[in-house]
Formats: C-alpha cells, sequence, structure tokens
C-alpha cells in the first residue's frame, strides 16, 4: 500500500501564554498538529521561555519546531513587529536585547491602567496581570481580555478599537527597539528577521518602500506575505514587493487563542505561486 505524505503546512508565526496567548506552549503546539501543521514557529513577544516546552511537544508529535521570536520596534511614528525565526535563543546578544524590552512592559501597564480609570474602567492593571501567563510580557492583549471577561466589551478586537489604539483612553505611546537593533539581534543569534503582518502598518506606499529599503539594508531577510490579519487581496500585493525587494515571502496565522483575531492555527491559504518562501533552504 502506497502511503502519500500530507502536503507542509507552514505556520511561523503564533504565540502561547508565555506572551499573550491563551494556550500553553504545550496546548498551542497540540492546536497546532491537530489542525495539520506539519512546521511550527512559536514566536512569542519579548521573550523566549515557552520554546524549550514547545519543542519537547512537536518533537513527540513529529513536527518540525522552529525557534522564534516576535520583537517590538519603534520606527518613525510606527510600531512594528519583526519575527526572528531560527534563532538561538541563549545567543548573549540576543537574550540581553529582549531583556530591555521586557524591562519597560510594565511601567506601560501602569499608565494604561490610568487611562482607563479615567473612563470608568477600574481595577484594570489587576485584571489584565490575572490574564498574564508570563507577567513580565504584560501587553494590551491581557487587559482587552480583561475587559471582554467583565462583559465590558463584547470581544477583544472590539476593546482594540475602542480603548487600546492610538487616540483611545488606554493606548500608551513606548520607545521600543531600533529597527536596526531588532534585525541585528535576530542576526547576530543566527536567525532570519521577518517583517511581520506590513498590512497592518496603515502606511502609503512611499513609507512602506522606506521600510523595506532599510529594512533590506540591515540584512532583514523577508516579510510576511499570508498572515491571518492580510486580505486575500494583499497576499499578491505583498508577494510583489517582497520579489521588488529580493525579500523572501512566509507564512504565518499570528494565533493567540481560540476564537480570537482572524484566522486559527495552520488555517492559512497557500503563498502565492511567485513567491520564494523564507524556508527554501532550510532543509538543503
Amino acid at each position: 500500500m502506497n502511503l502519500v505524505a500530507p502536503p507542509e503546512n507552514y505556520d511561523l508565526h503564533c504565540h502561547s501564554n508565555a506572551s499573550d496567548g491563551g494556550l500553553s506552549p504545550a496546548d498551542l503546539v497540540a492546536r497546532a498538529h491537530g489542525q495539520g501543521v506539519t512546521t511550527l514557529a512559536l514566536t512569542d513577544h519579548d521573550d523566549v521561555v515557552g520554546l524549550a516546552p514547545a519543542r519537547v511537544v512537536a518533537e513527540s508529535l513529529g513536527m518540525k519546531f522552529v525557534n522564534g521570536v516576535e520583537i517590538s520596534v519603534t520606527w518613525g511614528a510606527h510600531t512594528l513587529h519583526i519575527v526572528g525565526l531560527n534563532i538561538d535563543p541563549e545567543h548573549p546578544v540576543l537574550v540581553a536585547g529582549l531583556a530591555a524590552i521586557r524591562a519597560g512592559r510594565g511601567e506601560r501597564a501602569v499608565k494604561m491602567a490610568e487611562g482607563l480609570r479615567k473612563v470608568g474602567i477600574v481595577d484594570s492593571l489587576a485584571g489584565a496581570y490575572l490574564h498574564a501567563g508570563n507577567p513580565n510580557l504584560i501587553g494590551r492583549m491581557h487587559f482587552a481580555r480583561y475587559l471582554v471577561a467583565q462583559g465590558l466589551v463584547k470581544d477583544t478586537r472590539t476593546v482594540f478599537k475602542k480603548y487600546l489604539v492610538k487616540g483611545k483612553p488606554g493606548y500608551v505611546p513606548h520607545q521600543w527597539a531600533s529597527l536596526t537593533d531588532a534585525v541585528g539581534w535576530i542576526n547576530a543569534s543566527g536567525g532570519q528577521a521577518v517583517i511581520a503582518h506590513p498590512g497592518r502598518y496603515q502606511m502609503g506606499s512611499a513609507k512602506m518602500h522606506e521600510l523595506l529599503e532599510q529594512f533590506k539594508s540591515l540584512d532583514g531577510a523577508g516579510i510576511e506575505v499570508v498572515t491571518g490579519s492580510h486580505t486575500p487581496e494583499q497576499y499578491p500585493h505583498f508577494a510583489n514587493l517582497a520579489n521588488r525587494f529580493a525579500l523572501l515571502c512566509s507564512r504565518g496565522s499570528d494565533f493567540h487563542a481560540p476564537g480570537e483575531g482572524y484566522r486559527d492555527i495552520g488555517r492559512l491559504p497557500p503563498l502565492p505561486d511567485n513567491c520564494r518562501p523564507i524556508w527554501y533552504d532550510w532543509n538543503k
């Protein structure tokens, strides 16, 4: 009897409760396996503590596992996210850089809670910490889950729109890592730097081109083309930009928790045919 191997299913962007995801690293991997993922990267925000337990489960299930991270970046007036794939999570340059970013999250959370208090939402700081599996990674999603749990807003997406984005009461600007530093830390650790969900940054064409030019000059490797928050119309657009700037194309759901976000883990369409995948040389 001839057995046909299932097609490769890469999901290279997701989060556990080591940052702002809702599942433990082990449960996240198990869900990915159940959804047909064959190669998974765990890319928690600004921390790598979830990688070791996730890898143990992935290998027990016969999955390929990629060490990843998602680094918060301030670029001009924009907050960007840079995913690192195939990083060495113990590299001292990366470890020190991520520690510096985490140090500022607690201060930002206090200011967010104060902004929410001014519009009548009390105890949000304590409530957010109840939803944070890793208190060092307290962030907006934890506040969002608290507000939903309190019945104040119907879902986390609505919380962000109403309270946690620029111009809203719980939004607090923050100086994250520079683009130069983030790409440098990833490259120093032997990884590949990828611009996460570029369609979310609300940039005009000229500004996006400026970003891609600078990213490429820093030896950035790729951009996410197919991701949970991109529309089908955006897939070919960012594939074409990747080709124009000689960048590789990545694919990831940006999954956080069941029922949140736009895509479940592993449930993404394939990359456009004109893409050179970020994983093109991984198995050579």
